[in-house]
C-alpha cells in the first residue's frame, strides 16, 4: 500500500553500468520503473573481458532476461569480441528485440555479407540467432544511419527509451565500405553463409585464452581480417545516440568521430530550438581519446559526468589532452570525470589537490573487477 510520503513520487529510474572491458567498451543499461526493468547492451569488450559480461548476465532473474536492444557500435575488436563470443551459446541466454550492426551488407547499397575466405562468422552468426527483421528491425532492416538532410532519426523503445541517432553517416559508411575493401584485398566475393556456419558450428567455442575461436591460427586470423580494418575508418562507422528516459539523458559516443557528432548536434539543437543540449551523462568517445574530443563539440553540451571506459592498457588512453580540454570546456563547473578502473592512465587524475587547482572532481569504480554503476 503506499504510504502519503509516496504520492507523486517517480519510480522511474535510468541507470548505466560500465562493465570492467580492459581497454574497450560494455556498456549495461537499464530503465523502467518499479513495476518493470527494461535493458539495452553496447558492446561486449574484448573476448578477454567476456566473463564480466556473462557474469552479469547470468545474475539476472532467469525469467527476466530481455533485452529490446543490442547494439554492436562497429568492428573494432575492443567493442565487439564479446558480442561475437556471446552470440556463439546456443541456446541464446538472453532475449534479444533488436540488434543494430551495420556489416557488409548495409555499407552499401545492395552489398552483400563478406565470403569465406574473408571470415563471415559474425554474420553468419546473427543470420542464424535472428530473424531477418531483427537485425536493425528499427530501420527496416537497412544500414543505421544519419541522413545527410531531414530530422535525426529517432527511435523508442518498449517503454519509452527515445533514442536519437548521431552517427554513422553516409559519408562515413562509404569511408568505412573502401577500408574494408582495401583491407580485405581484390578477392572479395560473397560468401555461402550455410557453410560459414558449418565452419563455425565445429568450433567448440569462442574461449578466452584460446585465440578468439579458440581454435586454429587460419580461422582466428580469417575473423581478425574482418573485424581489424582501418581504425579511423571503423570508428567513423560509429554507432553513437542521445539516450532519453524520464527527464534523464546521456550521449553513448562509441568512437564516432567528432566532427560527426558535432554536425548532428547542431541540427538537433536547431530542429529543437535549444542553443544547448543539456544532458545528465556522457560517455566519452572512444575511451577519452584525444582526437575525439573538440571545443566545439563541448561547446554544444552541458553535463555533469563525463564516462571514461578503459584501463589504459592499449594505446595508454585516456589522452591527458582529452580530460583536460573536458575539464577546462565543460559548461558545467566542476564536471565529474568517471573511471571505470583506477589504472596507471587514470589515476593521475585523482590528487585531490589536482582537482581543487582545476575545479572538477575524479571518481572511480569503487569494486574493482565489478560492473561500475552510475544512476541518471
Amino acid at each position: 500500500m503506499s504510504t502519503p510520503s509516496d504520492l507523486g513520487k517517480d519510480s522511474r529510474f535510468f541507470r548505466i553500468e560500465m562493465l570492467p572491458a580492459l581497454h574497450g567498451d560494455c556498456l549495461f543499461v537499464e530503465y523502467g520503473d518499479s513495476s518493470r526493468t527494461r535493458r539495452l547492451l553496447i558492446d561486449g569488450g574484448p573476448i578477454a573481458t567476456y566473463k564480466h559480461l556473462e557474469a552479469r548476465l547470468d545474475a539476472l532473474p532467469a525469467g527476466d532476461r530481455r533485452f529490446e536492444l543490442v547494439v554492436m557500435s562497429h568492428v573494432d575488436t575492443d567493442h565487439v569480441e564479446g558480442i561475437v563470443r556471446l552470440l556463439a551459446n546456443q541456446p541464446l541466454p538472453i532475449r534479444v528485440i533488436d540488434l543494430w550492426f551495420n556489416g557488409w551488407n548495409h555499407l552499401s547499397s545492395g552489398g552483400r555479407v563478406l565470403g569465406g575466405k574473408q571470415g563471415e562468422f559474425l554474420s553468419a552468426l546473427i543470420v542464424r540467432r535472428f530473424e531477418d527483421e531483427q537485425w536493425n528491425g528499427a530501420f527496416s532492416g537497412q544500414a543505421v544511419v544519419v541522413p545527410d538532410d531531414g530530422p535525426l532519426p529517432e527511435r523508442t523503445l518498449a517503454g519509452g527509451l527515445k533514442l536519437t541517432l548521431l552517427s554513422p553517416t553516409p559519408a562515413t559508411l562509404a569511408q568505412m565500405r573502401k577500408a574494408w575493401e582495401k583491407d580485405l584485398g581484390p578477392s572479395v566475393t560473397p560468401g555461402d553463409l550455410d557453410a560459414a556456419w558449418q565452419r563455425l558450428a565445429q568450433l567448440k567455442a569462442y574461449l578466452p585464452g584460446q585465440g578468439l575461436l579458440g581454435t586454429t591460427p587460419e580461422l582466428d586470423s580469417l575473423l581478425e581480417r574482418q573485424l581489424k580494418v582501418d581504425k579511423s575508418a571503423a570508428n567513423g562507422s560509429s554507432i553513437a545516440f542521445l539516450a532519453e528516459f524520464a527527464g534523464k539523458s546521456c550521449l553513448f559516443l562509441a568512437d564516432a568521430y567528432h566532427e560527426v557528432i558535432t554536425a548532428s548536434l547542431k541540427r538537433l539543437l536547431q530542429q529543437r530550438g535549444q542553443p544547448i543540449l543539456r544532458v545528465d551523462a556522457v560517455k566519452v568517445a572512444h575511451h577519452g581519446s584525444a582526437g575525439n574530443v573538440s571545443d566545439e563539440l563541448l561547446a554544444l553540451i552541458d553535463s555533469p559526468r563525463f564516462l571514461v571506459s578503459t584501463n589504459g592498457s592499449r594505446f595508454r588512453h585516456p589522452d591527458a589532452e582529452a580530460m583536460q580540454r573536458i575539464i577546462a570546456r565543460s559548461l558545467q563547473q566542476a564536471p565529474t570525470l568517471c573511471f571505470n578502473y583506477a589504472s596507471k592512465t587514470t589515476l593521475g587524475w585523482a590528487a585531490p589537490a589536482r582537482q581543487a587547482e582545476l575545479s572538477y572532481r575524479a571518481e572511480y569504480n569503487p569494486v574493482a573487477n565489478a560492473p561500475y554503476r552510475i544512476e541518471l
